[in-house]
């Protein structure tokens, strides 16, 4: 054999035992698909939360088919209805009464009937009205009654109800048949025709009950961009009050500072070069102001959050249970997220825990921006509650629930994926200790906690709606501000009001004040409401009595009436406020839940505003009251079209009745004042945009309950910490990819 010869082989042999290195450094390392294992079962439920399930759209769609069959008059579908039409606005669940559903749950009672609630506006009859009907029961219907008057006093006067989707459609047509008289200013003003050209909603409508006039703000539109931070500088006031679409009337245009009485006024006083003109040039798609798309191709991805063996929480029905905890969840099309029958361990702690309203209001030295007080219960938070973004707007992983809704229309719609439920690590311990004293240790408990989230998108804000549940028993509900602000055409004094955030564009200062019921039930039904503050005492050191001591105590107090029990808004309250229960914990103490609020709301709008009865809710950062079914919401939909005179005025409901050991609901506000500023562009950002509540254990348990929790860790200096049978840290699973679905959107298809 050669020398050739050799070294052929022997480099072979090299190449060969170099890959068979290879392959026993890699074997077993190479990730396999994570085996999901099912959560841990918790207490059987068989069904029992369905009582407070949405309808599903068969459902709804039953209500429609009954309501057409037996009301006796001509109904047309909402989304062609005309004013002087008679159509079914809504329908959504009716809720039974809270004894019933108790009696049922924990005392082997009747399940109460599933019943339907049907909102219909009777435009074409001699007195056109907003009507209320309880359908039922499903799926066998059978009756229907008219709860208008037992819910509100009286009838609903038709002028109370909300815009619908084809009333906004005529009043569009109507400004662009009016913006087609004034050609030339258009072409010098925007270089638009008009047809270009967004329009923007205000709210309320008029000055007084009966008016719905209303300002609408104009603005360059440029597709897939947000129009909102691009006013043109031109408004105009219509009148939509009447029932025929015909007699609706353009009553004033305002433009740059300047009223006018209609769209041809404004043209001549262009031609007789009497108008202070400030030529905007149309924005190009690239270099629009409210552009969000990427300016930089995608970098490397980040880190993605995933369950090595599956979810650790479970999602049946409308209902989820994880770690001891319990809950039913749903949306409300009008009012937002709602969450019922919360129990942790077996106990109920909140009965219902719902937001109420969205309250915007605006300050402008424009006509449009100077009215605006959105309430978006009426425009409707959870219809607009669209689908969530796998990745983005909850973890890749979570687990996506369709909700279902049918308003202005005849037929049900879903918005797929528009609820999402995912266990959070927060990256934080929930608790921990290094011990260097004594002993040595280390003892600690990372913070993970369930979350079900909703985003609402309403006209050019986001908010993110979070519902949190951790391991110690304490519920934590957040809201997060984002999306577009709202913006006027500077002119003047408009820095008054805000910041120029644009050429030609003011963001205009605004208050996010949001409202939520929470009916807590501390032990059972009966609670007290208790508080804790500190104050200071000088008293003299009983070992050293020529000196004093200044010695902090508690000031305990029971808080006996509703009044006593309602803390306006940015006034100091007690640190320390809980719901009682008559029975103590081991330690003698009552067994609490203690509610714990950040906010950093704007100023309530002054009681001698005509229409601050219809947001008197407000008033209170804290406002806590006997709970009665004819109570059931802090506000209503007509309250936006009609807020001098309001369908539900909150502060009826505090009227100094008893509140000791007494079923009691905490309506609880939260918000901040916003000076829209440079970096508000292209939109708002969440940092520093979040407020919300805690719902916290105080003397509830006997001791922290995450104690019992099998995440917990715990090993001393004399201890293998590397040690899996020692530390759970040290017992990493397996490397294995996540199973990811692929990324579909279908959020786009009920716009």
């Amino acid at each position: 054999m050669n020398v050739k010869t050799v070294l052929i082989l022997l480099i072979l042999a090299l190449a060969t035992i170099f890959a068979l290195v290879c392959v026993l450094l890699t074997r077993g390392r190479a990730p396999g698909t994570c085996q999901h294992q099912p959560p841990a079962r918790e207490d059987a439920d068989d069904g029992r939360s369905l009582v407070f399930a949405d309808l599903t759209p068969e459902e709804m769609a039953q209500v429609v088919r009954y309501l057409r069959g037996n009301l006796g008059v001509q109904l047309v579908d909402a989304s062609r209805a005309k004013p002087s039409d008679n159509c079914i606005a809504s329908v959504d669940v009716q809720l039974p009464a809270k004894a019933e559903v108790l009696r049922f749950l924990d005392g082997g009672g009747p399940r109460p009937p599933r019943e339907a609630l049907a909102v219909l506006y009777f435009g074409n009859q001699p007195d056109p009205n907003v009507t209320e009907y309880v359908v039922g029961p499903l799926p066998t219907l059978a009756y229907h009654r008219d709860v208008t008057v037992q819910k509100y006093g009286g009838k609903v006067p038709y002028h109370r109800r909300p815009v619908t989707g084809k009333e906004y459609a005529d009043i569009n047509a109507l400004i662009q048949r009016e913006l087609r008289k004034a050609p030339r200013f258009l072409a010098a003003c925007c270089e638009s025709d008009g047809t270009d050209l967004a329009v923007l909603t205000t709210a309320p409508r008029g000055f007084k009950s009966g008016d719905r006039e209303t300002w609408f703000v104009l603005f360059h539109d440029v597709a897939g961009t947000g129009f909102y931070l691009s006013p043109v500088g031109l408004e105009v006031l219509v009148d939509h009050g009447e029932l025929q679409v015909s007699h609706w009337q353009l009553r004033q245009v305002f433009y740059n500072g300047r009223y006018f009485a209609s769209t041809e006024e404004l043209e001549g006083a262009f031609v007789d070069n009497l108008l202070g003109l400030v030529k905007i040039k149309k924005p190009r798609a690239d270099a629009m102001l409210g552009s969000m798309r990427p300016r930089r191709p995608p970098g490397s991805p980040g880190p993605l959050q995933y369950e090595p063996q599956g979810p650790r929480y479970s999602v049946r029905n409308n209902r989820v249970t994880f770690q001891g905890w319990s809950i039913a969840f749903g949306m409300n099309p009008n009012s937002g997220p709602r969450l019922f029958d919360i129990r942790y361990r077996g106990e109920r702690i909140v009965y219902e825990l719902s937001l109420q309203e969205a309250l915007a209001l605006y300050g402008s030295n424009c006509p449009g921006g100077m009215s605006t007080r959105y309430l978006d219960g009426s425009f409707g938070i959870g219809r607009f509650s669209y689908e969530l973004v796998r990745g983005l707007d909850c973890p890749y992983t979570a687990t996506y629930v369709d909700r279902h809704y049918l308003a202005e229309s005849d037929t049900p719609k879903t918005n797929q994926n528009s609820l999402c439920i995912f266990e959070h690590d927060t990256s934080l311990p929930l608790r921990r200790h290094f011990s260097d004293l004594q002993s040595s240790y280390y003892g600690g408990l990372r913070k993970n906690a369930l979350v079900i989230r909703a985003i609402s998108t309403l006209i050019n804000y986001d908010y993110i709606w979070d519902f949190m549940f951790h391991g110690s028993g304490a519920v934590e509900v957040r809201v997060h501000a984002t999306g577009y602000i709202s913006s006027s055409f500077l002119h003047g004094r408009g820095t008054d009001f805000g910041n120029k955030v644009g050429p030609h564009t003011l963001g205009t200062m605004h208050i996010h004040h949001i409202h939520y019921k929470v009916d807590l039930d501390v032990g059972g039904q009966l609670n007290s409401l208790q508080t804790q503050d500190m104050d200071y005492e000088f008293v003299k050191d009983p070992w050293s009595m020529q000196n004093t001591i200044e010695r902090p105590f508690l000031r305990r107090q029971r808080l006996e009436r509703e009044d006593a029990a309602a803390f306006p808004i940015n006034t100091p309250m007690p640190r320390y406020l809980s719901f009682a229960s008559p029975r103590p914990n081991k330690w003698g103490h009552p067994r609490s839940y203690r509610i714990q609020i950040t906010s950093f709301a704007g100023e309530h709008l002054p009681t001698s505003s005509r229409m601050e009865r219809s947001i008197s809710w407000g008033r209170y950062q804290l406002a806590v009251t006997r709970r009665k079914e004819e109570e059931p919401t802090s506000t209503s939909i007509y309250n936006q079209n009609d807020p001098w005179t309001p369908t539900v005025a909150f502060a009826d409901f505090i009227n100094n009745e008893t509140i000791t050991n007494e079923d009691l609901v905490a309506w609880i506000l939260v918000g901040f004042l916003h000076v829209p500023h440079a970096e508000d562009v292209p939109n708002t950002v969440t940092v520093g945009n979040g407020v919300g509540f805690f719902l916290r254990p105080y003397n509830y348990f006997d001791e922290d309950p995450s104690v019992d929790s099998p995440d917990s860790v715990y090993f001393s200096s004399e201890q293998d910490a590397a040690a899996c049978g020692t530390n759970p840290l040290a017992c990493q699973p397996p490397a294995c990819a996540p199973h990811l679905p692929p990324f579909s959107y279908g959020g786009f298809l009920n716009l």
